[in-house]
C-alpha cells in the first residue's frame, strides 16, 4: 500500500513537470499579448494626438465645410438667376401651388364620374339605336375596353334604355342635365384659379355651366369616330382628334371665364391640354385593356370601376396642369406679347 502511494506520488509530480511548460508558456504569450495590445494603443494615441495629425483633420474639415458652403452659394445663385432670367418657371410653381392641381383634379374626376356619366347613359337611353352603338364605340375608344365588356354594355342600353327612358321621363332627364352642371362649376373653378380670377356671379355663368356639359355629351358621341381618324388609321384620329380638342378647350376657358380672356390668351393652355389628352387617349389603348382585365380577374365589377376612376383622376389632374402652366405661359414673356391686349383687368361685378 505505502509502494502504491509512492507511485502515485510520482507520477502526479510528473505530471505537473509535464504540464509546467505549457502553463508557463501560457503565461507568457498572454504576457506578451499585453504588451503588443499596449504598443498599439500607446500608437494610435500618440497618432491622434499628434499636433501634426490634428492639424490636418482639421484644415480637412474646414476645407469640406468651405465646399460646402461655396456649393449652397452657387446653388442659391443659380436659382435666383434662373427667376430673373425665366420668372414663367416661379410663377408657374407657385400658381400650381395656390391652384392645388391634385384636390383639383380629384374634385373634377368625382363630378366626372357621379355626375356626367349618368347624364351620358341617360342620353344614350333617349338617343337613336345609332346613335348608341356611336356611344358605345366612342365609350370603348376613350377606355379601350375589350369586347366582352362592350357587350355587357350593349345589352345594359338595349335591355334598360326603354326603361330608364319611362322612369326618368323628360322632366329627369333635364334633371339630369342640371345636376351634371356641376362638372361645369367645377371646371370653371379651375379655370378660374388658373388665371388667379374672382368666381363669376351665378347669373352671368349659369347658362355657360349649361351650354358646356351639353356641347360636352355631343362631343362624346363623336369621340369613336374622330379617334379611329374615320377608318382611315389612328394617325389621322390623332391629328384630327388633337386639332379637335384644341377647339374643344380654347373655347371651354373662354366660355367658363365668361369672357375675361381673350382667345389669343387661352391658346397656350389649350394647346397643352390638346397635347395631355391626345397622348393620354393613345396611351389608354395600350394601358386600359390590361388594367380593367386584371382588376375584372382580381375584384369583378368593382374593380373595373376603380380602374375607370383612377384613369379619370390622371386625365382630369393633367388637364389642370396644363391650364395652369398655360395660363402662367400667356401671362410672361415670350407670350405674353401676343396676348397682352386682355380686358381681364375688371373683375366681373360681385353678386347683390
Amino acid at each position: 500500500m505505502h509502494r502504491h502511494t509512492v507511485a502515485e506520488n510520482k507520477r502526479v509530480r510528473e505530471r505537473g513537470i509535464e504540464r509546467g511548460p505549457e502553463r508557463g508558456t501560457d503565461r507568457v504569450n498572454d504576457h506578451g499579448t499585453e504588451h503588443a495590445t499596449e504598443r498599439v494603443n500607446d500608437r494610435a494615441t500618440e497618432h491622434i494626438t499628434d499636433p501634426h495629425t490634428t492639424d490636418h483633420l482639421i484644415a480637412r474639415s474646414r476645407r469640406w465645410s468651405q465646399r460646402a458652403h461655396r456649393l449652397q452659394t452657387r446653388a442659391v445663385a443659380t436659382r435666383a438667376e434662373m427667376e430673373r432670367r425665366l420668372p414663367v418657371i416661379t410663377a408657374i410653381t407657385q400658381r400650381l401651388l395656390s391652384a392645388n392641381v391634385i384636390d383639383a383634379g380629384f374634385r373634377l374626376a368625382a363630378q366626372t364620374f357621379l355626375t356626367a356619366m349618368p347624364l351620358l347613359l341617360t342620353a344614350a337611353a333617349f338617343a337613336p339605336q345609332g346613335a348608341r352603338e356611336q356611344l358605345l364605340t366612342s365609350v370603348r375608344s376613350i377606355f379601350g375596353i375589350n369586347d366582352a365588356t362592350a357587350q355587357e354594355l350593349r345589352q345594359l342600353l338595349e335591355a334598360n334604355g326603354g326603361t330608364i327612358r319611362q322612369t326618368v321621363g323628360t322632366i329627369g332627364a333635364v334633371m339630369a342635365l342640371l345636376s351634371a352642371t356641376s362638372l361645369s362649376r367645377a371646371l370653371a373653378r379651375i379655370c378660374e384659379r388658373a388665371w388667379g380670377l374672382p368666381k363669376s356671379p351665378t347669373r352671368i355663368a349659369a347658362w355657360r355651366w349649361v351650354i358646356w356639359i351639353a356641347v360636352w355629351v355631343t362631343w362624346m358621341f363623336f369621340q369613336g369616330p374622330v379617334r379611329g381618324g374615320f377608318g382611315v388609321g389612328t394617325w389621322l384620329g390623332a391629328l384630327v382628334g388633337g386639332a379637335a380638342n384644341f377647339v374643344l378647350w380654347a373655347w371651354t376657358q373662354h366660355l367658363l371665364l365668361a369672357g375675361r380672356k381673350t382667345w389669343t390668351a387661352v391658346v397656350p393652355g389649350a394647346v397643352l391640354a390638346a397635347v395631355a389628352t391626345t397622348a393620354l387617349a393613345l396611351t389608354a389603348k395600350l394601358y386600359m385593356p390590361y388594367a380593367i382585365g386584371r382588376s375584372l380577374q382580381s375584384y369583378g365589377p368593382l374593380g373595373a370601376v376603380f380602374s375607370l376612376m383612377t384613369w379619370l383622376v390622371v386625365v382630369c389632374m393633367t388637364l389642370t396642369i396644363a391650364v395652369t402652366i398655360g395660363a402662367v405661359a400667356a401671362e410672361h414673356p415670350p407670350l405674353n406679347r401676343f396676348t397682352h391686349r386682355d380686358h381681364s383687368e375688371a373683375p366681373p361685378r360681385p353678386e347683390t
